[in-house]
């Protein structure tokens, strides 16, 4: 029998203590903590399998636990499988050892691709998920951060797009202190793309037809991939006709051929052209459409100087706004075209090292300013409206739309007319002679003084010296009055002959329409001038004497009997006045 116990097998309580074995012992696992340690990667096994995780034994005093979200593949696991885990912490605040699957996951990873992967080789790489200022790609079992801006060589939209997709990419850079790797895919692309253009740089010439995808669309052109090999497709190298805007033919993901028209090795660019597939339509544009030809076209473009009218792809004439009508002021071309519209027009010039051609509208009818010319040839008599009025003289409507213009120096023979108001106004008809007309200028010129004879051809037989006249008065003036005598003829009354006493003004002794009786001293037929006198026609003097006033009278007023109303100075008035009251003297000393 055990000393331990006595004879009816029951156990002694003063029994000595360390005969006692340990729960270790009895369990079997005496277990020296020295051997684990932090940071380890250990084996342990599964002893139990629940909802949220397994407990791990690691053959350490108690189990440890590890989530199932640890796992990758949390539905195959089961109890008694063997698996690696790291050693987090040998007791954490629940006295269980800290595990972690993923991190010895992580940890065998990061061993292996520091083994075999440096910075600057490729790996293939799984897009995983978006983060703040890229994505988030595993390769190896590692998370690698592959920045936006070395996704692709151009701009992404969407980094959406590329989630769940694998990629080469090229490691950047491999911090192990902080385990953390910088990854790219532009690198491999631009160095692809740089072997494809060195080899499509080398297999192109000028003047090669090559067929691209319009990969880029600006406001200036396109640009097209021609397999590696960016060409660029300026605008104007689109079409031999004016486009707004490049979207207004090719679209992004287009297959389009174009041709190699200049190639800078050096910088390795390449400009495209679509329209020198086909020949200038400007190269025999003399021989299709030569000047004075009629052609037809559709109104493309409208500004406020002209129209443009397309001939045919590639060739627009300009209708200027001065040859839209031969009759009417034209401001605005969309008057008399609007887009869209089909017309019919001259060619008026060509340039065709500029491409510029000049059409006209109104050529294609004849011009009514010759047929006017043919119809009323010069002197023929006309009858017409006052339409308008200027300074220097009134138009005419002598048929709808065209003007004859009578200058004021053809509105009277007798006269010396400032205005045309004096004589004319607007809705007035007259009477006028077509003096000539000029069709290249468009214009007409009348004469209203033209419809009747020049007095003047015959004025020796209307008046003498000394013969005594009646007319009314019609202007008055600082130095006299001039009156209307037979056939509209003015004649002026000097200041110094309007009475034997002295005048100091004019109208202190004559009024506008007031009728006088005046003797003619003086005739210039020359200057187309008469000098009368009322002093003198109670007076009986020679015809020599009154010559002789008339003459004097006339040197002293120089240009003022010409009846254009000039104000002379005071020094000539007063000199005229003194010669009147000696003429008078010398007179009455005669009587």
């Amino acid at each position: 029998m055990s000393n331990q116990e006595n004879g009816k097998g029951v156990k002694n309580p003063y029994l000595d203590m360390n005969d006692i074995p340990s729960m270790d012992e009895l369990l079997g696992k005496v277990t020296d903590k020295r051997e684990f340690k932090e940071g380890s990667i250990i084996q342990g096994v599964v002893v139990e399998k629940r909802n949220n995780g397994v407990l791990v034994d690691i053959g350490y005093k108690s189990e440890g636990f590890v989530p199932s979200e640890e796992f990758r593949n949390w539905s195959e696991i089961k109890a008694g499988d063997t698996i690696n885990v790291f050693l987090e912490s040998i007791e954490n605040e629940k006295n269980m050892p800290g595990l972690s699957v993923s991190k010895a996951v992580f940890q065998n990873s990061w061993s292996n691709l520091l083994e075999n992967f440096k910075e600057g080789d490729v790996v293939k790489g799984l897009m995983k998920a978006r983060v703040k200022g890229g994505i988030t790609v595993e390769i190896n079992g590692i998370e690698a951060f592959l920045p936006g801006s070395q996704l692709d060589i151009a701009p992404v939209k969407s980094m959406d797009d590329f989630i769940g997709k694998e990629y080469d990419v090229k490691i950047l850079k491999i911090n192990e202190e902080r385990k953390n790797i910088v990854v790219s895919r532009r690198e491999l692309l631009e160095e692809d793309r740089a072997g494809k253009r060195a080899a499509i740089l080398k297999e192109i010439h000028k003047g090669d037809i090559r067929e691209g995808l319009v990969k880029n669309i600006t406001d200036f052109g396109a640009f097209i991939d021609l397999g590696g090999l960016d060409g660029l497709l300026h605008i104007t190298d689109m079409s031999w006709k004016r486009i707004s805007h490049p979207s207004d033919m090719l679209a992004i993901g287009q297959t389009v051929e174009v041709k190699i028209i200049d190639i800078d090795e050096e910088k390795g660019r390449v400009s495209l052209g679509l329209k020198q597939k086909t020949q200038d339509p400007w190269e025999k544009i003399l021989d299709k459409y030569p000047v004075g030809s009629k052609v037809k076209g559709k109104v493309v473009n409208l500004m406020p100087y002209g129209a443009f009218l397309e001939l045919e792809e590639g060739v627009e004439g300009l209708i200027h706004v001065s040859e839209m009508s031969w009759t009417k002021r034209v401001t605005r071309a969309s008057d008399v075209l609007s887009i869209g519209e089909e017309a019919e027009a001259v060619v008026l010039d060509i340039q065709r090292e500029q491409k510029k051609l000049s059409l006209g509208l109104r050529q294609t009818t004849r011009n009514p300013w010759e047929i006017l010319a043919e119809k009323y040839p010069a002197g023929s008599r006309i009858k017409g409206k006052v339409r308008n009025m200027t300074s220097y003289g009134a138009f005419v409507e002598i048929e709808s739309g065209i003007d004859g213009m009578i200058h004021v120096s053809d509105m009277s023979w007798t006269r010396k007319i400032n205005n045309p108001a004096e004589v004319l106004s607007v809705g007035q008809e007259v009477e006028a002679v077509i003096l000539e007309i000029d069709p290249a200028q468009q214009r007409i010129s009348l004469g209203m003084k033209q419809v009747e004879s020049d007095p003047w051809g015959e004025i020796e037989k209307l008046y003498k010296i000394g013969d005594v006249v009646k007319g009314a008065v019609t202007k008055i003036t600082a130095f006299g009055a001039f009156v209307e005598m037979a056939r509209k003829i003015d004649g002026l009354i000097h200041i110094s002959q309007m009475s034997n006493e002295h005048v100091k003004r004019v109208k202190d002794v004559l009024t506008l329409g007031q009728e006088v009786e005046a003797k003619v001293i003086k005739i210039d037929k020359e200057n187309r001038r008469i000098g009368l006198s009322i002093k003198a026609v109670n007076m009986d003097i020679s015809e020599e004497a009154l010559r002789a006033v008339g003459e004097e009278v006339s040197q002293a007023m120089g240009t003022a009997m010409a009846g254009v109303g000039e104000m002379l100075d005071e020094d000539s008035l007063a000199a005229l006045d003194q010669l009147g009251k000696e003429r008078q003297g010398e007179e009455q000393k005669q009587q």
